[in-house]
């Protein structure tokens, strides 16, 4: 099977691993605020927190702004449902918004109207995360904007974004907080993981205390409140360390398996390929095509054709508003995302995706689409 998304592991990470597990250190050592203060310079922000997963790194941004049940969160209907999950958990209520058609991010047009829904539902809108889809950066500064005229914070889902760029900043740059995700198949790995940013230092205080289960200091386990065991461990903060030495090079590998796709595809009638927004360096964390109407099969179709052949492919993130779990949640439009959902399927995209294998997967989806 060619995968997806599989993930780049070689002689750096079983070095740095080696070392740690030669220091004894398995759980916890200085790997872990190495690849913090690492982090935190990739993304020009003051503060890093390693975690167990994107969704623990939002669910703790969420929990720090005390986020309850009869408040509102604001998200993109077009995700990945650990982007929302964390809203549940804090007893609060997604509202969803369309995308945008350029960045497939959180529309700024919605968000006024969005305000509105919340409020004829009795709910108080209390943040706006938006997210940094397949590795582009969304349209943050009005978004930005419009949140800072409500007097509410900015909290940025960037899971799917390390290593893309907007106007030069690294995604995540301008938000309170921002989230990312070192999922097994994501560019930079460690094979679960994720990472908390920010630059307000008592909110990244507190953030590390709930992390590591609200243990106050003591020499026995002493709790005033209960927190989560979110913390990463030291053999996952070496792997990390050692791919973000790589990312440059792993984003231009992407990238240019993208380009190869667009280069060999896009003359085939109803083939488009997901668009580079202005200011924005996408990442391409995920390949991703769209069939139009006039394409000669569909997208589930070609998607059944690669897996026959032992390729795997995935349909765009189905839209929130569309999941039966929130069928009654309140909504502003979704006709973009319903649309990109309809057309849309994520190639193969891994940095060790060889030149035969993707032109074996070019000539089986030209044969499929002539």
């Amino acid at each position: 099977m060619i995968p997806l998304s599989a993930p780049e592991v070689g002689a750096r990470e079983q070095a740095l691993v080696a070392e740690a597990l030669a220091a004894g250190d398995v759980a916890m050592g200085p790997q872990v605020a190495a690849f913090e203060t690492a982090f935190a310079a990739l993304t020009g922000r003051a503060h890093a927190l390693a975690v167990s997963s994107g969704t623990a790194a939002l669910h703790l941004a969420l929990r720090l702004l005390d986020l309850k049940p009869g408040e509102a969160v604001i998200c993109p209907t077009l995700t990945f449902m650990g982007g929302v999950a964390p809203v549940i958990y804090q007893g609060a209520t997604p509202v969803f918004a369309d995308v945008d058609p350029v960045t497939w991010g959180l529309d700024p047009a919605c968000l006024p109207e969005a305000f509105d829904v919340a409020g004829a539902r009795g709910l108080s809108v209390r943040a706006v995360v938006p997210a940094d889809l397949y590795g582009q950066c969304c349209d943050i500064g009005p978004i930005l904007d419009i949140a800072a005229d409500r007097g509410v914070p900015v909290i940025l889902d960037s899971a799917e974004a390390v290593g893309a760029t907007l106007n030069g900043r690294h995604a995540g740059a301008g938000a309170l907080m921002a989230a990312y995700s070192f999922n097994g198949n994501k560019i930079i790995t460690t094979g679960g993981g994720g990472m908390l940013v920010s630059d307000d230092a008592a909110l990244m205080e507190r953030a590390r205390y709930l992390s590591t289960a609200a243990r106050r200091p003591a020499v026995h386990y002493e709790h005033d409140e209960v927190g989560y065991n979110y913390r990463l461990g030291a053999v996952a903060a070496a792997i990390g360390l050692a791919q973000l030495e790589t990312l440059e090079a792993r984003v231009a590998r992407r990238r240019a398996v993208f380009e190869s796709y667009r280069a060999a595809l896009s003359d085939l009638p109803g083939v488009r390929f997901a668009p580079e927004g202005p200011g924005r360096l996408h990442s391409r964390w995920l390949s991703v095509m769209l069939l139009g109407p006039d394409a000669r099969v569909t997208p589930d179709a070609l998607r059944l054709a690669l897996h026959a052949e032992g390729i795997e492919s995935r349909p765009v993130w189905k839209p929130m508003h569309l999941q039966p779990v929130f069928q009654d949640a309140p909504r502003v439009g979704g006709a973009v995302a319903e649309s990109l959902f309809a057309h849309g399927l994520c190639l193969p995209s891994s940095t060790t995706l060889t030149e035969a294998d993707q032109a074996r997967i070019i000539a089986i989806i030209r044969g499929e689409l002539t």
